[in-house]
């Protein structure tokens, strides 16, 4: 594949919200330079080969603002997201690495307060924290406190999950309610003036990942965290992938009444919010009913639904049908309406 033409002459902030702009820059800058067999899947983590050991590597950087927000904090979300990038690459999480990037007069307490909220997500996952770094910056040169984790893992032997293993009939299904996250970051932040009892979905979804592939093995094909972008963009990215298209049933999508009306008055679709602990998953068509009987015995899972079905009918494209039979396509946004919010 040649590489993606780039042609911005500085960074922006849609480069980092996961939405087109932001795989420019991936597939112009990076890929090109980093290029390898692992890389270049561009997946939730790189799976690798260790003497007939199939390992996950993945690891993410979490600069959300603000730092606590209702359902979660900047220092659970670091540990939960990273745990969701294994689980959903269908790998059991051996440990991860914490580095900090802290500014000159950041609280300590604050500190403190983030330090074990990752502790304890990481003892309620299962996860050690076994290495980590700390930097310290000016003040005025990172909004308080940064952090990167890296996770690695162990690869399931029943886990065979891949685009090309995605078929026309396949049923798509998605963990629970999408746009949780991105919402209760808006309002946190004050950018939407509503009252709304509404909370982060932050969490582990590896007891949901565990549970699906227990009851499954290997009629589970593919499964993404469907974090910045949103449901819409994964898929989009799936069918870049794969010769398939999706169609989606959007009344069959879980979307709470509260983020429904926040994205009607933004002008948002839910499709592009993020979550931060939901997934969406493509599982064999006869096993759908199983895929959902699995998850809803899972604490968590009880809100899953199928909400589409693989399609060769428009082969790289996403296609919503709504309640009333139209059909739109739905595609991935440039950048991200809402920044800063993993």
């Amino acid at each position: 594949m040649p590489p993606t033409t780039f042609n911005d002459s500085r960074i922006s902030m849609q480069h980092g919200a996961g939405g087109r702009a932001a795989r420019r820059l991936v597939e112009s800058v990076f890929t090109p330079a980093f290029s390898n067999e692992s890389l270049d899947r561009l997946g939730d983590a790189a799976i690798l080969d260790a003497r007939g050991t199939r390992l996950a590597l993945t690891t993410d950087t979490f600069v959300v603002s603000p730092h606590t927000f209702p359902g979660g904090c900047i220092g659970s979300l670091a540990v939960h997201g990273t745990i969701n990038d294994l689980a959903v690459s269908g790998a059991e999480p051996l440990a991860l690495s914490a580095g900090f990037v802290l500014e000159a007069g950041l609280d300590i307490d604050h500190l403190r307060e983030q330090v074990d909220a990752m502790a304890d997500a990481a003892r309620a996952a299962g996860v050690p924290i076994a290495t980590g770094d700390t930097k310290v910056v000016e003040n005025g040169k990172c909004d308080g406190l940064y952090i990167n984790t890296t996770g690695l893992g162990i690869v399931r032997d029943d886990a065979d999950l891949a685009e090309d293993r995605v078929r026309p009939g396949d049923a798509v299904l998605v963990s629970g309610p999408i746009g949780d996250h991105g919402i209760t970051v808006m309002i946190a932040r004050g950018e939407i003036d509503i009252e709304a009892d509404l909370v982060s979905d932050s969490r582990s979804v590896l007891p949901l990942t565990r549970a699906l592939i227990d009851a499954l093995g290997g009629d589970v094909r593919w499964m993404r965290d469907a974090t910045r972008g949103g449901v819409a963009t994964v898929l989009n990215e799936l069918t870049d992938a794969a010769p398939v298209g999706v169609l989606l049933e959007e009344q069959a999508i879980p979307v709470r009444d509260t983020v429904r009306g926040a994205c009607e008055l933004l002008g948002l679709d839910p499709l592009h919010v993020a979550n931060e602990g939901q997934f969406v998953a493509v599982v064999a068509p006869e096993k759908a009913d199983d895929a959902l009987r699995a998850l809803a015995e899972t604490p968590g899972g009880r809100e899953a639904r199928v909400i589409g079905s693989i399609t060769a009918d428009h082969p790289g494209r996403v296609v919503g049908r709504t309640p009333f039979g139209a059909k739109r396509v739905i595609d991935i946004l440039v950048g991200d309406p809402l920044p800063r919010i993993c």
